[in-house]
This record gives C-alpha cells, structure tokens and sequence, in this order.
C-alpha cells in the first residue's frame, strides 16, 4: 500500500503507534541538486503525525520510481517523459560552466555561448540541460556521470555546463563556476502519477512548495483544520457590543457641560435663564 493510499483512512487511536498498516506516510523522491530541506521542515510542522521520508534518485530513476509506486511524488528536472505523470513547474535554475580556478574564465563574471568556441566542452551521460550538443569541441567519449565531467575537469580536460545547485553540490576547492549565457536551462517540478485529482497528501505538499499558508491549503487534512475551527464555541465572559452600557459620567447627546461639572443654558431657549430662574424680559410694574 502507497503512502498516499494509506492517507485515505484514519488510523485507529487505539493502535499501537506504527502497529497500524493504516498508519499515513509520504514518500519523496528527489533528484541531485534538488534540496527539499526547506519544505520537509514545513511539513513537520503542520503534519507532525505524518512521516516524510527522502529519497535520493538519479534523473534516469525518477520517473521509474513515481511509476512503481515507490514514492508518493518527486523533485523532478522537466520534461516529465509520459502523459501518465502530473507536474507543475517550480523554479529555473541558473546554468554555470565549471572550470579551474586558474582558468581564463575565473578572471570574469559572466561568460557566452560563443566563449565556449575553442573549449572542449564535456557532455555526460546524465545531462540534465537537455541539448542534442552542447556548445565548443565535443569530447570524444561522454562521462558517465557529471561526478566524473567533474572529475576530468580538475584534471584540466574541459569544461562542464551544468545547473548550478549540481556545480554547488559537486564544489572543489581547485575548481570554480562562472555563469552561462545563452544556453538551456534547467528547470525543477514536482511530479506525482496522473489521476482526476492528487491524493490528499500530494495536496497538502503541492500546497507547501506554492508558498499556500495553513488555512489554504486544500485537501482533507485542511478540511479537516477547518471544520475543528468553525465548531469552536464563542468565548463566554464578554458581553456582546450591543449589550454594553454606557459609560458613566458623559452628559447624553445635545447638552453641554461647563468647566464645573454643570449643565449650562441653552441658546434660544424659552426656559428660565440663568440667574433666578426669570426670563429674559422684565415685568412692567402697574
């Protein structure tokens, strides 16, 4: 039973914790160069009752192992090879070329296509940039691996184009990279098998990697959240605003109130004035 599959039925709170054939995991495939660090820690935080587990495959693997059911979804490089497969693009990666450091390019910060002219540039077996050739004097034998372009490069055979997370997860302190220009580039997706609708788990992490926050993230588990959230019964203790009384010691609308505290008379009014209660115009005496 698959990670995903397993995420269809609750465990059972009173099974032993991992006893449960039930229990929900989520399995990750990733590609070299790929770091999920960042949003396995995410995941841990908003579905610490669900196991991630990593696992590392080569390019040629990764689409094999989502196939077999050996993982739940991958980091993957585009292009995914097969309708059968979902993928939503992630980021593109800066293409560098890797040299030694007392090699001409180290001297500047960016360098062309047309740079690469008179260089043997070498072309793995395991390229993940997608050309038929690769720009410069071909090899005349491919690496296997970009380890051993790596490798062939410190011993000052070539230059290697790669993307670089690749030219950073392979660093040498005798090589260095500059950035290169007018080349593919490679770009990184999440990639899971085709269905009507991603499995809930698949859900819950497509919602992490495009930056969703909790309370949209979509799927069962954020249904779920928020369910538990509507039912909570309102605070008791606070009247409601309507209800409260008002405050003291303010005179009601209209009036108006003089430095001591007393009411004053009003403008054109027809009550008594202020002194002795009379009104404003004297009696005439008989």
């Amino acid at each position: 039973m698959t990670g995903t599959d397993a995420s269809s039925s609750d465990p059972t709170p009173d099974s032993p914790s991992g006893s449960s054939p039930e229990t929900p995991s989520f399995r990750l495939a990733y590609v070299p160069g790929v770091t999920p660090s960042k949003w396995v820690g995410i995941w841990n935080e908003r579905l610490p009752d669900v196991p991630l587990t990593l696992h590392a495959v080569t390019p040629a693997e990764a689409f094999g192992v989502l196939r077999e059911g050996a993982a739940d979804a991958g980091l993957v490089r585009l292009p995914v090879d097969g309708d059968d497969l979902s993928a939503i693009p992630l980021y593109t990666e800066t293409t560098v070329v890797v040299v030694p450091k007392d090699h001409l390019f180290a001297a500047v910060e960016e360098v062309s296509a047309d740079d690469l002219a008179e260089e043997l540039v070498l072309h793995p077996l395991d390229d993940t940039l997608g050309w038929e050739r690769p720009p410069g004097r071909p090899a005349f034998e491919r690496p296997a691996t970009t380890a051993d372009a790596i490798e062939l490069v410190a011993a000052g055979v070539g230059v290697l184009a790669v993307p670089q997370s690749l030219a950073r997860l392979h660093h040498r302190k005798d090589l260095t990279y500059r950035t290169l220009d007018g080349v593919p580039q490679s770009r990184v997706a999440l990639s899971w098998p085709a269905a009507d609708e991603a499995p809930d788990l698949v859900e819950e992490f497509i919602g992490i990697v495009r930056g969703r926050t909790v309370n949209s993230t979509r799927g069962r588990r954020a249904e779920e959240r928020k369910g538990r959230k509507e039912q909570k019964p309102a605070k008791s203790g606070k009247p409601a605003k309507s209800g409260k009384p008002a405050k003291s010691g303010k005179p009601a609308a209209g009036s108006r109130t003089s430095t001591s505290g007393r009411p004053s008379a009003r403008k054109g009014g027809t009550g008594g004035s202020a002194r002795g209660g009379r009104s404003g115009k004297p009696r005439r005496r008989s």
